[in-house]
């Protein structure tokens, strides 16, 4: 009944994108202070439980099942999985089984709120993230994955993202700033990374991961995955390059941080893009994706924004830009499914995207605020000044991720 192949390449697509939540924990990891490494660790890995257990009872039929006020979120019909049998067909693809396609959906969703924790490392209580991750999947992803995915608002107005440039990438990114701006400055904010080859391991699972997470989103085998697949790579080396480059010239040395950052930039950027643009197109948003989010990163610094690891300079201002880019360089011609961007002579598609995007940011930052100070009531957000002095992992879980002998 289902086809093998793809059935089983969309598995594979599946097992890479879970891939990269442990991985985003290393990268995560590796970038905190040696006091601060386990804490930023399990807030990736609890995401992979508790987002499982909300996508079973009601975040996938909200994501992808039916409309509801107006088409900014799903319905209830599908909660529990009801409905979906062992040889249900997924509806956007006959050949693999519902189930695949709910498993695959279900890794997204685990990373989105995970990408935030980046930003407000050492000073969130793991009792107030734990009610934030619930609650801002709730009000913040489900919708956006239901207009842009499930058939919903923004996809009938005509906006496109291709894996995640909207969905994943601008909303992340903008909540990690409001996140910032909320929580406040870190006391110590001289920590250096603790673990430079545990940052470059957390990349190297992203960057494997992150062509199951492009390649995967065409729900399909055939040349547009081959093209998500290079053009994900492409765009990745590009940006690293540029940053590399970029910061080589002005800090006089080649940096190893800045050559991951720059990867996982262009791995951000390209990801709205991946299967809507030609492979020149890629190169150019490779490029444009390094200066760019080295710029966004300088500005966070000149603002003195307390983003800790670059979420908002990295994920969001390059989902935005992918996501702008798109709306320049898209053209059916690649993918009947896109759009004809401004190369083509169109600028109905370029100014959706545009619009889609801006406010998409300014939804995720105005939610992700103010849900912060309702948590507030409930658990207080930011830990005390003794625990941040301590740092989280001993005074929160009471462990330490190395013997004070050896670090």
């Amino acid at each position: 009944m289902f086809d093998t192949g793809t059935t089983g390449f969309m598995l594979l697509a599946t097992s890479l994108v879970m891939l990269m939540t442990p991985g985003l924990a290393f990268f995560y990891g590796g970038l905190a202070g040696k006091r601060n490494i386990l804490g930023i660790m399990i807030q990736s890995f609890v995401s992979m439980g508790i987002t499982t257990i909300m996508w079973f009872i009601c975040g996938y039929s909200l994501c992808f099942s039916g409309d509801a006020m107006g088409g900014i979120i799903g319905n209830l019909d599908k909660a529990f999985m009801h409905g979906v049998g062992l040889n249900t067909p997924f509806p956007g693809n006959h050949k693999m089984p519902e189930f695949v396609f709910i498993a695959y959906q279900m890794m997204f969703a685990i990373i989105t709120p995970a990408l935030i924790t980046g930003a407000f490392i050492n000073r969130v209580s793991f009792k107030a993230y734990l009610v934030f991750l619930v609650l801002w999947q709730l009000l913040v992803y489900y919708p956006f994955a239901h207009m842009v995915w499930g058939g919903g608002l923004l996809y009938q107005w005509g906006v496109r993202d291709f894996a995640g440039g909207i969905v994943v990438h601008a909303t992340a990114g903008f909540a990690a700033l409001a996140s910032v701006i909320y929580v406040g400055k870190r006391r110590d904010r001289e920590s250096p990374p603790n673990s430079i080859p545990l940052i470059a391991i957390g990349t190297g699972l992203l960057w494997f991961g992150w062509y199951g997470f492009n390649a995967g989103s065409e729900l399909d085998v055939d040349a547009i995955t081959g093209l998500a697949f290079l053009n994900t790579d492409v765009a990745a080396s590009f940006a690293a390059i540029t940053w590399l480059a970029i910061e080589w010239s002005l800090a006089k040395k080649p940096k190893f941080v800045g050559l991951l950052t720059g990867a996982v930039a262009g791995l951000a950027t390209i990801t709205p893009a991946a299967g809507f643009v030609s492979l020149p197109s890629a190169v150019i948003i490779g490029i444009a994706s390094g200066g760019v989010c080295y710029w966004a990163v300088s500005l966070k610094n000149k603002m003195g924004w307390d983003d800790a690891l670059d979420v908002w300079g990295v994920h969001g201002i390059g989902g935005c830009l992918g996501t702008i880019l798109l709306g320049v360089f898209a053209t059916k011609a690649i993918n009947p499914g896109g759009g004809d961007g401004l190369r083509t002579g169109s600028t109905t598609f370029f100014f959706h995207q545009l619009i889609a995007v801006v406010g998409t940011c300014i939804y995720a930052f105005i939610f992700t605020y103010a849900m912060l100070a309702i948590i507030n009531v409930i658990a207080k957000v930011k830990v005390g000044e003794e625990h941040e002095d301590k740092g989280l992992d001993e005074a929160l879980h009471g462990e330490t991720a190395y013997d004070a002998g050896v670090v």
